[in-house]
């Protein structure tokens, strides 16, 4: 080359032929020569940022803009590394300073607008995507990104517009499709439903990116269509990250630590039925940490999970690499997912894997299509067996419904007048409080064709804007339906108040292929029917899972003729409809849908499963919760009795039961022989390392006697070593002559006197089948005790030795 210039064309020539390394080299070679070329500085920035190097380019860019300040794209790149490490004020300032060198920097205005909406700023961002469109009213990233702003705003017919020129300009646009078909829904705008609904689906079949998992979830019923939709957005969007921040490292806590991700720690229906949850979690055995990604709403429903959690978190202004990292150095066991690909959701956190098991739950209905979750908790309603393949999750099966409920509601005692609520005095109220982008036309005929066969009746909708009331009145007239038998529902502020009105209403009609959620919970809560139609995927399956936990099968139908046809007979057999009624009251009451406490007690039983599967290095897998027990609180009236058998460390509310006498013993025996205790006097045993001392052939009479002595809701909470975990370690490669020594003697006792010698060697598996046999009604495996400073959480070669269990006695 004979000149710095020369070299400097060359190398953009090369950059833009995809040879960046290459072209790296020269613009280095360059810099050495003169380190204040700002083109040179500009194009090695914008690959360094590319391949990740954002350290590097940061200071790069900072010497790019001191010696070249009126140089409007090095002010881009430079804000365009600070957006990527975090430092979003200072990337803002950045970028404002670039669109004063030069106000039309297209580039600059779009990710300017990305930021100011990633800081809650929808506003501001809105105004950099229009002064992008006025400059060029056909630029595609402007179009777009103010759609999508638009959307939020609740502005969907502007929303619209900016979509249908968006895809005559790039027909192919990514998602365009979805984005046009998904908003059209939001307005019941069904132009060309049909139509659109199959080019989108096809295009999701043909592998393209033809639209969005969450959207095609209101068009499509097809479990198949869903993971394929997830796994192209997946691959896209949120890829796993080739370097990971969790390795196989073994946690040693004391309780396991589950952390909740989720924007919606707030007013919010995932907030709604989750905040239950979080104040039942049994804080002796687990840690749980909020991961706040949304606003703070100041809501009374923020104030309680504030309450609820052991560390809250508020992400807001962190990066996905930064939440990742902390989560990391927090050293989170299990982290759940509450968001999947929703509103303000980051699952790019995930895709750094912070944390040994990651996990799908609720706030999201199907698959994530990604090799970095670990599990999806569901029930067999939800997700049959036959649709686990659609899952690129391992399977967890809760034993009763998969979504929670708040029991702690109480609905308020005063029922709105029907007047009060837009509603006539006489005739059956047929109500759908879904969201408008879940109403097909298939369904909405069905609801036209209840209103003509029930004389005087009405549909009682809770549409969010004037342009979806419009459209569903001009649908229902072209039906031949009379509008005003449309009754639209405004918003209260207070969730009593909003349940109360569900009174009013006869029979809540569900809407397919995406069913009703919380919306379904809140009506059976409120002693509401709901008739469903339960389709193949798992958003269309929701409402027919709470129908089976709350004891009203006969709800569910599985055709759109049986859904119309079940609809009718219960609008127009009162005495049928009253019965159902009555016996949904009665059974909110026994039934599990609403008992939040049982499901919190599931949830924690899968995670202590999760917990201990990764503990002892087994990859996820499909599995069901055995419905949990819950302990019985004992009589207030009397000191409760805890034996600490085997022990010597005094604890105040424990008594020592040991074979041998000593100074804080309360109690000298031998295990095998508790005739000293009566029945059903006991509230809890403890004992750490004490049946391996007991033959086989005495190990179900000495469960035995320790079940006869608990009281009805006691707990036994036994330690042994656990065979597997000793046998793997005395095998493993790198263990020493030494340690296998050592490992013989946890196996088979230190044998230095008589009560020294081990018997029997116990597994999950068969102490499961001892306690099983001894009258024990449930078990749980779990981490730590942390009761007695003792053997149950030895760990002398990095993994603890002990198989710690709780047994009940109901």
């Amino acid at each position: 080359m004979n000149s710095e210039n020369d070299k400097l064309i060359h190398a953009i020539e090369v950059q833009n032929q995809g040879r960046t390394e290459e072209a790296a080299v020269l613009y280095r070679e360059i810099l050495a020569t003169n380190p204040d070329s700002a083109a040179a500085i500009y194009s090695l920035c914008v690959i360094l940022l590319n391949q990740g190097a954002v350290t590097e380019t940061l200071g790069l860019s900072s010497h790019g803009v001191k010696v070249a300040p009126n140089f409007a794209p090095l002010r881009f790149v430079h804000g365009a590394a600070l957006q990527t490490a975090g430092r979003k004020e200072e990337a803002l300032q950045s970028f404002d300073e670039a669109l004063k060198i030069q106000p039309d920097y297209m580039e600059v205005l779009i990710n300017s607008g990305v930021l100011l909406r990633d800081m809650f700023r929808h506003k501001d961002a809105l105004e950099r995507f229009n002064s992008a469109l006025a400059i060029d009213p056909d630029y595609v990233p402007a179009l777009s990104n103010a759609g999508i702003l638009l959307t939020e705003f609740k502005e969907s017919e502007k929303a619209l517009a900016l979509f249908e020129r968006l895809l005559k300009i790039k027909p192919d646009y990514d998602y365009g499709l979805g984005l046009l078909c998904y908003e059209r829904l939001h307005i019941c705008d069904w132009t060309d439903f049909a139509e659109l609904t199959r080019k989108t689906i096809a295009g999701v079949r043909a592998g393209n990116r033809a639209c969005k998992s969450l959207a095609l979830m209101s068009i499509s019923d097809s479990a198949s269509d869903h993971m394929l939709a997830a796994k192209i957005f997946a691959q896209h969007y949120c890829p796993q990250k080739s370097k990971l921040l969790w390795n196989g490292e073994r946690y040693q806590h004391r309780k396991i630590r589950v952390a909740y991700v989720s924007p919606d720690l707030r007013e919010h229906p995932v907030g709604h039925l989750m905040a239950g949850i979080f104040e039942h979690h049994d804080k002796s055995r687990f840690e749980t940490i909020a991961i706040s990604l949304g606003i703070d709403d100041q809501s009374r429903l923020r104030a309680r999970m504030l309450k609820a959690f052991d560390s809250f978190i508020d992400a807001r202004q962190m990066n996905a690499t930064q939440i990742a990292q902390l989560m990391r150095e927090m050293e989170i066991d299990i982290a759940i997912d509450l968001g999947g690909y929703t509103s303000d959701t980051r699952t790019e956190v995930f895709a750094h894997r912070p944390v040994p098991v990651q996990v799908n739950y609720l706030g999201y209905p199907g698959t994530m299509g990604t090799d970095y979750m670990d599990y999806i908790l569901a029930d067999r309603h939800v997700i049959p067996e036959e649709n686990r393949q659609f899952f690129s999750e391992k399977v967890v099966y809760l034993p009763d419904a998969y979504l929670p409920t708040d029991s702690s509601v109480k609905i308020a005692e005063r029922t709105p007048t029907r007047a009060e609520c837009g509603l006539p005095d006489e005739g059956v109220v047929f109500c759908s409080f879904n969201h408008d982008y879940k109403i097909s036309p298939p369904i909405f005929d069905i609801w036209m064709r209840l209103l003509k066969q029930v004389p005087g009746s009405v549909l009682w909708l809770m549409s969010r804007s004037e342009p979806s009331q419009r459209n569903l009145r001009n649908e229902a007239s072209a039906r031949g339906i009379d509008p005003s038998r449309l009754v639209f529902a405004n918003r209260v502020p207070l969730v009593e108040d909003h349940l109360a009105r569900y009174r009013q209403a006869d029979i809540f009609l569900d809407t397919h292929p995406y069913n009703a959620h919380t919306t379904a919970a809140d009506a059976l809560m409120a002693g509401l029917p709901v008739v469903t139609y339960t389709g193949n995927a798992f958003p269309s399956r929701v409402a027919g899972s709470l129908l089976h936990a709350v004891g009203l099968p006969e709800l569910v139908t599985y055709s759109l003729a049986d859904y119309e046809a079940l609809a009718l007979k219960l609008a127009t057999s009162p005495a049928v409809l009253a019965e159902i009624r009555q016996r949904l009251l009665s059974n909110r009451a026994d039934q599990p849908l609403f008992d939040t406490e049982k499901l919190c007690r599931s949830l924690e039983a899968a995670y202590i499963e999760m917990w201990e599967r990764n503990q002892r290095g087994a990859a996820p897998d499909h599995f069901a919760v055995v419905q949990p027990h819950v302990p019985v609180t004992s009589s207030a009236d009397s000191e409760p009795l805890r034996l600490h058998i085997g022990g010597t460390e005094p604890k105040e509310g424990w008594k020592i039961f040991n074979i041998f006498a000593g100074p804080n013993v309360d109690y000298v025996g031998d295990v095998q022989d508790m005739s000293a205790f009566s029945d059903e006097s006991v509230d809890e045993i403890y004992g750490s390392h004490i049946l391996e001392h007991i033959s086989q052939n005495a190990m179900v009479p000495t469960l035995k006697g320790f079940h006869r002595i608990l009281k009805r809701g006691g707990r036994l909470l036994i330690s042994v070593p656990d065979l597997e975990i000793l046998c793997r370690t005395f095998l493993r490669d790198g263990t020493t002559k030494e340690m296998r020594f050592h490992v013989m003697r946890m196996m088979f006792g230190g044998q230095v006197n008589s009560a020294d010698f081990h018997y029997i060697g116990l597994n999950y598996e068969f102490l499961q089948d001892y306690l099983g046999m001894a009258g024990f009604s449930a078990c749980q495996r779990v981490p730590l005790f942390g009761i007695f400073n003792d053997t149950s959480k030895f760990a002398p070669y990095g993994e603890p030795i002990s198989l710690n269990v709780i047994a009940y006695k109901n």
